[in-house]
C-alpha cells in the first residue's frame, strides 16, 4: 500500500464525499417528508389513501434502489420527463427512504397506547393538541432507533449513485481503479471516507437516543 498514492487521491475523494454527502441529505430529508406523510395518512385510516400509501410501501421496499435509478433515469425520459443525475439520486433516495420511514414513523404513533387518547379527550384537548402534546412526544422516543437506523441505512444506499454516473465515493473509487490499478489504496479510501461520513451520524444517533430515553417521553 502506497500512502503517497493516497495522498494524490485525497482531494478527488474529499470532492467526491462531498457530493455524496449533499446528495445523501438532500434524499433523506425528502424522505422523512414523504414518510411523514404516509405515516399520518395509515394512522388516521384516510380512505383511498391509506391503500394508496400502501402499495407504495410495498413497492418500494420489495425492489432494489438500483433498479429505481434505473427506472428514473432511464424511464422517465422516455414518457417525456427529463432529469439530472443528480435530481434523479436525490428522487430515488426519498422514494426508496420515504416507505422505511412511514413504517418507523407509523410503528412509533402505533406504539402509543389508545388510553393516551382517552385521556387527552377527558382534558379537553383537542385532536392536533393531543397529537402535538402527547403522542407525538412518547411515537419520537420509541421512533428514534429505527429512525436513525434508515438514516444510516440510506446514506450507504448512495454508494449505487455510481451507476447513474455520479461523481460519488464509489464512482470515484471504481475510475481509479480502472485507471491505476490502485485498487488497494482506492478501496482503503472508499472505506475511509465512509467511515467519517457514518460514524459521526452513528454517534449522534445513539447520544439522541439517550437523549430522548432520559428526557422520559417513553414512560
Amino acid at each position: 500500500m502506497r500512502f503517497d498514492v493516497m495522498l494524490d487521491y485525497l482531494p478527488l475523494f474529499g470532492e467526491a464525499a462531498l457530493l455524496t454527502l449533499k446528495l445523501g441529505i438532500l434524499g433523506i430529508l425528502f424522505a422523512i417528508a414523504v414518510g411523514l406523510v404516509c405515516a399520518l395518512l395509515q394512522y388516521f385510516r384516510v380512505p383511498v389513501l391509506r391503500q394508496l400509501v400502501a402499495v407504495y410501501i410495498e413497492l418500494s421496499r420489495n425492489t432494489p434502489l438500483l433498479i429505481q435509478l434505473f427506472f428514473i433515469y432511464y424511464g422517465l425520459p422516455k414518457l417525456g420527463l427529463h432529469t439530472n443525475a443528480a435530481a434523479c439520486g436525490i428522487t430515488g433516495l426519498a422514494f426508496l427512504g420515504g416507505s422505511y420511514m412511514a413504517e418507523c414513523f407509523r410503528s412509533g404513533l402505533e406504539a402509543v397506547p389508545s388510553i393516551q387518547h382517552e385521556s387527552a379527550a377527558s382534558l379537553g384537548m383537542t385532536r392536533m393538541q393531543a397529537m402535538r402534546y402527547i403522542i407525538l412526544p412518547q411515537a419520537v422516543s420509541v421512533s428514534v432507533p429505527g429512525f436513525m437506523a434508515n438514516v444510516i441505512f440510506l446514506m450507504k444506499e448512495t454508494s449505487v449513485f455510481s451507476a447513474i454516473s455520479l461523481m460519488d465515493l464509489m464512482f470515484t473509487a471504481k475510475d481509479l481503479i480502472g485507471l491505476y490499478y490502485k485498487t488497494t489504496e482506492s478501496l482503503f479510501l472508499l472505506v475511509i471516507f465512509y467511515l467519517i461520513i457514518l460514524l459521526p451520524i452513528s454517534l449522534v444517533g445513539s447520544w439522541l437516543e439517550r437523549r430522548v430515553r432520559h428526557a422520559g417521553f417513553g414512560a
